[in-house]
């Protein structure tokens, strides 16, 4: 039985990491974009790189842009690493889901977790989007400010979902693959061995999740992002099993691609997509919400570990 000091790799975690970067590097930075345009190329007529590059695509664009984004997804976050784990570090993957009794009961209280706490933290949201730099920073701030336009234009374009079959794609690709893929990387195998590393898990949480938030290459979105990713990190480390985060992440992004569709076709006013803060009626709410369902998830893998490794140096109690 493989212990968590080992879960990810027997080499030392300096090394590992390294590894292990490398392999996204490889497969999320090289192979995924490579394959995935010339897969989502073959099925769309006109020049698929000029019209990602100037996002004037034709139709049949936002079939094409979630096809390229998903193999990317599939190949860079979840072959690669997979294979990595399996066949590079020979370490079998059911260890990172040990078997839990009532799983469905927690992933409920997860599944509203994943709902309330984007509203609790939309004041953050909205102060993070709006922030202003001082003079210094100018060449920084205009930067940000210009890849957000960017990445927000292609958001736009690869979300233009107007019909429901859009939207079921666009379901896999932008909430069923990354949930997998990115809580297996910066989870699975980035926080683990930080954790190994240091011996101190909120240390690696932390750090993992200012990694999964800069990797996404958002400043303006920076800090929701990194508190999602701190709060999955917590998830996982409560219940050690990698299921958890990945559900509370498909949750939270399948209810953003859900209301945009929803928005598309007027079927609702809401826009998701907006920076502004929940309403305060809104926020005291999802904020005790929010609070009791940890405490709930906390307290209910305190009583019920699924983890099938007995002991540990590592296993520190969470304060």
């Amino acid at each position: 039985m493989y212990s968590p000091q080992n879960l990810v790799s027997d080499r030392t975690p300096l090394v590992s990491l390294l590894r292990i970067l490398l392999n996204v590097l490889l497969g999320f930075i090289i192979v995924g974009p490579l394959l995935g345009l010339a897969v989502a190329s073959a099925f769309y007529d006109g020049d698929l790189l000029a019209d990602v590059q100037h996002l004037t695509g034709q139709e049949g664009f936002t079939e094409a842009l979630l096809l390229m984004q998903g193999i990317v997804t599939l190949i860079g976050l979840i072959v690669f690493p997979l294979i990595y784990i399996t066949q590079l570090e020979r370490k079998p993957l059911n260890a990172f889901f040990p078997s839990q009794p009532q799983i469905v009961l927690i992933l409920l209280a997860v599944a509203l977790l994943g709902l309330a706490f984007p509203i609790t933290i939309s004041p953050l949201a909205e102060w993070n989007a709006n922030l202003k730099f001082p003079e210094f920073l100018s060449g920084f701030e205009r930067w940000a400010t210009q890849e957000e336009e960017r990445l927000g234009k292609l958001t736009a374009a690869i979300t233009d979902f107007k019909s429901l079959g859009q939207m079921l794609f666009g379901l896999v690709v932008i909430a069923l693959l990354p949930a997998i893929g990115e809580e297996l990387v910066f989870r699975g195998m980035i926080q683990h061995e930080l954790w190994r590393g240091t011996a101190k898990i909120h240390l690696a949480i932390w750090i993992s999740a200012i990694i999964f938030s800069a990797i996404h290459m958002q400043f303006y979105g920076f800090l929701p992002r990194l508190l999602l990713g701190a709060l999955f990190g917590y998830l996982y480390y409560w219940s050690g099993n990698l299921a958890v985060p990945i559900f509370a992440h498909f949750v939270n992004n399948a209810f953003g691609v859900v209301m945009m569709y929803l928005h598309n076709i007027e079927a609702t006013s809401i826009d998701v997509e907006s920076v502004d803060a929940a309403p305060l009626q809104l926020v005291v709410p999802a904020l005790l919400v929010t609070i009791g369902l940890l405490y709930y998830i906390w307290k209910y893998f305190q009583d019920n570990p699924p983890r099938p490794f007995e002991s540990s140096n590592l296993q520190e109690p969470l304060a």
